[in-house]
């Protein structure tokens, strides 16, 4: 009888035991535990915006946010390895940030007031502008008021385009196509004048084997726009290490390599890496 009591209680503490190792075993970084360690750490970027986040067709992830993401990653305790890259488009990065889907989102993310509301932000880590493609050969677009009576590309749901029509050129003829690639194909082909959006973004798709020399940045800068890196609301202690890093990043000369390496060939004249919490207007 004592016997039996001692191998059931025996069991009892090999189960709770069992139960805890495989409970450890399987805990994934969604949104938990920024040490590191071997888990695995959930990531949100773009995935079609070349120069910025693009999955390429092996499967491989590429882009300045990319870069700036494994390196955050890398300074919070993670291997390349251990980074789970998701695609978070931009209406549902704020949810994908407040349900733990993510750690953290770099993926052309502009702080603003309304979002702030919703998520916090470390950084900002890139100072980019709105502003326009032109063929490489055309000069006559050399401030926004030129864009009246030329055809300006506008990307289903952007209101890049749209912004310019209304502040800047009302004259400017709106063509909407479903995606910036199309946009892309239009310039090149003279059906479309100029094609707006952030010029990082655009610098990504001038970057690109096949555009290279093809189009130009005009230097317009119509807005300021403040990528920073989204987070959970109210965690202190993740902002501050992602702060410490991307200031790192910078220091060390990972920031500017970054930038040449996804940015180079479009000849894109990048603002300096902006001061941790220095929102430009």
């Amino acid at each position: 009888m004592q016997l039996r009591k001692v191998t059931a209680a025996s069991a009892a503490v090999l189960a709770l035991a069992l139960t805890a190792t495989a409970c450890g075993s399987d805990k994934k970084d969604g949104g938990s535990d920024s040490a590191g360690g071997g888990k695995k750490i959930t990531i949100g970027i773009k995935i079609d915006q070349p120069g910025i986040g693009l999955k390429t067709p092996d499967g491989k992830y590429t882009g300045f946010d990319v870069d700036v993401a494994t390196y955050v990653a890398k300074e919070l305790g993670y291997d390349a390895k251990d980074i789970v890259f998701k695609e978070t488009k931009s209406a549902d990065r704020e949810t994908a940030i407040e349900r733990g889907d993510v750690k953290f989102i770099a993926a052309s993310y502009s702080i603003n007031d309304e979002r702030q509301q919703k998520v916090d932000f470390a950084g900002p880590y890139l100072l980019a502008h709105q502003d326009i493609l032109v063929r490489a050969d055309d000069d006559s677009i050399k401030s926004p008021e030129d864009l009246n009576k030329k055809k300006l590309c506008s990307v289903t749901g952007s209101t890049s385009a749209q912004n310019v029509h209304d502040k800047l050129a009302p004259k400017a003829q709106l063509q909407e196509y479903g995606g910036y690639s199309e946009c892309l194909t239009g310039l090149e082909n003279k059906v479309i004048d100029a094609l707006t959006t952030d010029d990082s973004i655009l610098a990504g798709y001038a970057s690109q084997q096949q555009f290279q020399g093809k189009f130009k940045l005009a230097g317009l800068k119509m807005t300021n726009e403040n990528y920073g890196i989204g987070l959970k609301k109210g965690d202190a202690d993740l902002k501050k290490k992602i702060n410490d890093a991307l200031t790192k990043m910078v220091s060390d000369g990972s920031w500017d390599k970054a930038v040449k390496d996804n940015f180079g060939p479009a000849n894109y004249k990048n603002d300096p890496a902006p001061k941790i919490g220095n929102i430009v207007k």
